[in-house]
């Protein structure tokens, strides 16, 4: 009997011990991230399952650009810059000598990506891996399950480059259009040979192991710097072969990471499409400083960083909107560095980047919103130096063109846009006449000068910040410079030609070709016709006032696509996630469904914010509407979770929405947190009946940044209908430009 009740206890102690493994690792904010999310796109480009450490210098993503695929060329030593680029591939190999090929299209199978760690089974060598990541090293494992024929690892470059090998080390650099990827690799065991494999255009060397050898362990550094450097940092982070110990470090990394924002209540869904967002929002800009010293693209030179660490890729047209403010209430210190790395780009280019990356700046898009990332900081009190941030503003605006795509100095149709503040377009079938214009991304017109206008108000903050009143004048007055282009017998932003002729016969669907590029970008008048975030009441007035205003916004979301899919989606490919003609997949349309509360109608905010949410934002291989490009979209759909969003860039207010949780609370950096509890909500009980702020009653559909720094709680009482009488009273809609320009 005793022996039976022993039997009984142990196995109660085991069930418990399973059940306690469970809730902790349901407790892991980390587990809650799914990387397959959007891993197939509606269209264009979708999410990678990335392994990394937030923000760090080495990413990982296997070498296949599909999810549906079951075919990958390799395993790469980095991914240098976002989604554009691996480097260096180890690729595993078990047979005879002559089966060894230039290109390996390995089958693969039982494939997990996890942000800390990695793992895959290659089919035809029987070899399974698994990787785990620090910031500038990396580890990874080859177990070869075949028996009775020799271990082979290949280590090769994708482009040009160079690879020495010395017992069980290989060490080397490939050259990325100019920029020198440096690595050290150690190898856990000596190989039985090592011979360089001739292979045209690439170098690979061929490390060939006993068959008796059944698993390979790899540790490498990476460096921008040099070789030295590389098997530096290898030393500094990875000190043995013990991957376990470095997945479970960066699973460590990353809980800490996720648990700045916690939410309670809510679906299991949803709280797993939340923490992959927060994921994905840690994927850029990137910390490229290596023991005080960074090699700079911008130059081509090794600077001292001087204890300000130096950050790159971003693509800030896509950045700007939401993940740049996310990451001021979440990491303010590092945003700070992200500013000073900007103005020593401007300092050792020339200009100030629109899309620094580690080789340089893409020049990509339209505009140069960096701008709005120095407004934005200005006016919520980071730290940063705002006399050389005006400057190199000033001075790119001034004497860089602004037609996209093309990084180089302004031309007849920049002087033209700072004689008359707006961008010429052409007539349908006129010839371009400018050699500098993209032939595919065309002049963007209308695009390229609501963008400007934004950029030169936010420079305009700068000089006034400065006490530079004529500076101010000059850039505050072509703010408005979007006016030019509005065509009030429609209500649209409408192109003009170089005489001031609206462009006509014009369709607001479909006019400008492929994305609507001769004249928008990447989406239609539809969806620019709200591009005016800085001035939002003067947009409304433009408009004829609040009525008109919310008629067209109303339209938006009804207006259907007047052809089939394909033949629209052949127009449009990049504006998924349609609600008539809204475009939840593109960021020019993130703040659009706020835009009701600017017009004393929240109730259509929070109903439209929630179906969005819950439509487009889901925890499946398509749950990503659009091209998330490395943390923008994700960034949006964190604020929105919560229940407030940043609509004007360089104003310090959120705008609220409907929140997805019942309580979500941000840690932050000065020690306080900001919490918001939303009573009652669910699926069904989207609409806010009443709030509280810091349990004082709350009839505004904003509040400030410095409330939310200062601590406090904003309470939201939900309910299943909409309270209309809520959010309108006089002062309720959230200020925009005038909030910091009266003061």
């Amino acid at each position: 009997m005793y022996r039976w009740k022993t039997f009984l206890s142990c196995v109660c102690l085991s069930f418990w011990g399973v059940c306690t493994t469970i809730a902790q690792e349901k407790e892991s904010l980390v587990d809650y991230v799914n990387t397959r999310i959007g891993n197939i796109s509606h269209l264009l480009v979708p999410t990678f399952p990335t392994t990394h450490l937030p923000n760090s210098m080495l990413r990982m993503i296997p070498g296949h650009r599909e999810f549906v695929t079951d075919r990958m060329t390799g395993l790469p030593l980095n991914i240098p810059s976002h989604r554009r680029s691996e480097v260096l591939l180890l690729m595993p190999y078990r047979g005879d000598s002559k089966g060894l090929e230039r290109v390996f299209n390995y089958r693969y199978d039982q494939e997990i990506s996890k942000p800390y760690h990695y793992s895959v089974f290659l089919d035809d060598p029987e070899v399974s891996v698994e990787f785990a990541p620090m910031s500038k090293s990396a580890i990874y494992s080859f177990e070869y399950e075949r028996r009775n024929s020799p271990s082979t690892l290949i280590l090769r470059t994708v482009g040009e480059g160079s690879i020495e090998s010395e017992g069980n080390t290989l060490s080397g650099y490939e050259d990325m259009n100019g920029v020198k990827h440096y690595f050290y690799l150690e190898v856990d065991q000596t190989p039985e040979s090592s011979r360089v494999l001739p292979w045209e255009g690439v170098k690979a060397v061929a490390l060939t192991f006993p068959g008796s050898v059944r698993k390979v362990y790899v540790r490498y550094g990476i460096s921008y710097i040099s070789v030295e450097q590389a098997k530096k940092n290898l030393r500094k982070e990875i000190p043995d072969y013990n991957l376990q110990a470095v997945a479970d470090n960066a699973k460590k990394v990353w809980n800490e990471t996720l648990s700045k924002i916690q939410v309670k209540g809510g679906t299991e869904d949803q709280k797993i499409t939340f923490y992959t967002a927060m994921y994905r929002a840690h994927e850029r800009m990137v910390n490229i400083s290596e023991d005080g010293r960074y090699f700079s693209a911008y130059d081509g030179k090794v600077h001292e960083d001087n204890g300000v660490d130096f950050w790159v890729d971003d693509w800030t047209w896509d950045t700007y909107l939401a993940l740049h403010p996310l990451q001021i209430l979440l990491n303010p210190d590092d945003e700070e560095e992200k500013l000073a790395s900007y103005i020593r780009m401007y300092e050792q280019s020339g200009w100030m980047p629109t899309f620094p990356t580690v080789l340089g700046d893409s020049h990509s898009m339209n505009g140069n919103h960096a701008a709005g990332l120095f407004a934005d900081a200005l006016h919520k009190g980071l730290k940063f130096d705002v006399e050389k941030a005006f400057d190199g503003m000033k001075h790119t605006v001034m004497t860089e063109s602004i037609i996209p795509w093309y990084r180089g100095p302004k031309t007849v149709l920049d002087d033209f846009y700072h004689e008359h503040g707006w961008f010429p377009a052409l007539h349908p079938g006129e010839k371009e006449t400018v050699p500098e214009v993209n032939t595919f991304e065309q002049r963007q017109a209308v695009a390229v000068t609501t963008a400007a206008s934004f950029d030169d108000w936010c420079i305009g903050q700068l000089a006034k910040y400065l006490g530079k009143e004529e500076d101010y004048r000059f850039f505050n007055d072509r703010s408005y410079n979007y006016r030019n282009v509005f065509n009030k017998e429609t209500n649209f932003f409408h192109p003009k030609d170089k005489d001031g002729n609206f462009i006509e016969p014009f369709d607001y669907i479909f006019s400008g070709g492929i994305g609507g590029r001769a004249y928008y970008d990447e989406n239609n008048a539809w969806t620019y016709n709200w591009d005016v975030r800085h001035h939002i009441q003067d947009l409304i007035d433009l408009f004829g006032g609040n009525a008109p205003f919310i008629d067209k916004l109303d339209q938006l979301f009804v207006e259907d696509m007047k052809m089939s899919k394909w033949q629209y989606y052949a127009v449009q490919p990049d504006a998924t996630g349609n609600v008539g003609q809204y475009v939840m997949g593109n960021e020019p349309s993130f703040h659009i469904p706020y835009l009701y509360n600017y017009v004393g109608q929240p109730w259509k905010t929070q109903k439209r914010i929630r179906m969005l949410m819950e439509s487009w934002f889901r925890n499946d291989l398509m749950g990503i509407p659009g091209d998330e490009d490395g943390g923008g979209m994700s960034a949006f759909y964190v604020f929105s979770a919560m229940g407030f969003y940043p609509v004007s860039p360089g104003v310090p207010v959120y705008t609220i929405g409907s929140p997805l949780f019942e309580r979500s609370e941000i840690r932050l950096a000065n020690g306080k947190k900001f919490t918001v509890i939303a009573h009652g909500s669910s699926w069904e009980n989207k609409y806010i009946q009443s709030a509280k702020l810091n349990g004082v009653e709350y009839d505004k559909t904003w509040f400030t940044h410095e409330d939310v720094m200062n601590g406090g709680t904003l309470e939201l009482f939900m309910g299943n209908r909409p309270n209309k009488s809520w959010g309108v009273s006089e002062g309720a809609n959230p200020p925009s430009s005038e909030f910091v320009d009266n003061e």
